[in-house]
């Protein structure tokens, strides 16, 4: 079995930083992206980051110049650096790892959730 650790959410002030982590148990073979997604209560679970095996990154437009996607290889580890947070980045964040294991076959990979929450 496959499984993603989810690490560094918590409370942060309005303009404050957080960086989060994702690590996977084992290397996973046949990804060809990773990514972090968002869902507040109520609401939609909606892509924040995306970076695909040749290094594209695809970014929400409420993120931009904000957030920043990154990868270690080695260490199986996907992390998003969060600057200037703002309330409304209030939410659970997931990561997750896309797999393509045959033609036309994807399965994607979901960590556990973090929390973030941005208030005074």
């Amino acid at each position: 079995q496959v499984q993603l650790v989810e690490s560094g959410g918590g409370l942060v002030q309005p303009g404050g930083s957080l960086k989060l982590s994702c690590t996977a148990s084992r290397t996973i073979f046949n990804v060809y992206a990773v990514g972090w997604y968002r869902q507040a209560p109520g609401k939609e679970r909606d892509l924040v980051a995306r970076i695909t095996i040749a290094g594209r990154t695809t970014y929400a437009d409420s993120v931009k110049g904000r957030f920043t996607i990154s990868r270690d290889n080695a260490k199986n580890t996907v992390y998003l650096q969060m600057n200037s947070l703002k309330p409304e980045d209030t939410a659970v964040y997931y990561c997750k790892w896309a797999v393509l294991t045959g033609p036309g076959s994807p399965y994607d990979y979901w960590g556990q959730g973090t929390q973030v929450t941005v208030s005074s």
